[in-house]
């Protein structure tokens, strides 16, 4: 199995290709920018998986994964990050791409996510579906009025601002943040806030 490995750490990257060649038996082309990836692409080609350092220069955001995958239709295409948003992860995948690896992931648990790509499936982290679990758990638990109460609170409005907003009376706005508060398990409207930044659940 042949894979193009694109970062512009040195470092990570030399480390990981060396691993994925001794311990995973693949084949690893390695470049350090995204137009040499596009190259290597052009000029090498039969790839089986072709994994994008996120950050790396070129890239511009997502432009970077579409222009690759433009060169490369029906291969492949998965993003590496140390740190990346789970919007945009969610973004790359509506787009198409394989998967989202982050460089904190064990060694043999990278082997396995990189053959299960190549295999056509999608992957993500256990830790990013679970967060994701979470902040569909979190929406669904609070109702329509809830989550736009809990939005103002947020945004560091008062009862009094949120009530303006919503067209109510202030005595209901706090009966919905004690409410919410209740199904969050928040001691009070700023530890809502702080777990719903947290969970993105707003």
């Amino acid at each position: 199995m042949k894979i193009l490995l694109a970062d512009d750490h040195s470092l990570v990257r030399d480390t990981l290709a060396l691993f994925l060649q001794t311990e995973g038996g693949f084949e690893v082309v390695c470049v350090d920018t995204l137009q040499a990836a596009l190259a290597a692409i052009v000029e090498q080609g039969g790839f089986d998986l072709i994994v994008l350092d996120y950050a790396m220069p070129g890239m511009d955001g997502l432009t970077g994964l579409q222009g690759a995958m433009k060169v490369a239709p029906g291969t492949p295409i998965a993003l590496l990050s140390g740190s990346i948003a789970r919007e945009t992860v969610d973004k790359a995948i509506a787009m198409g791409a394989a998967g989202f690896v982050p460089k904190t992931l064990p060694p043999k648990s990278m082997i396995t996510a990189l053959r299960f790509m190549i295999a056509g499936e999608t992957y993500l982290p256990l830790d990013y579906l679970r967060s994701r679990e979470e902040e569909e758990k979190g929406q669904e638990l609070l109702s329509r009025r809830e989550l736009q109460v809990l939005r103002g609170l947020c945004e560091g409005k008062s009862n009094k601002e949120i009530a303006i907003d919503m067209g109510l009376q202030e005595v209901t706005i706090k009966l919905h943040v004690k409410t919410l508060s209740k199904k969050l398990n928040a001691r009070n409207r700023t530890h809502a806030a702080m777990i719903a930044r947290d969970r993105s659940i707003i």
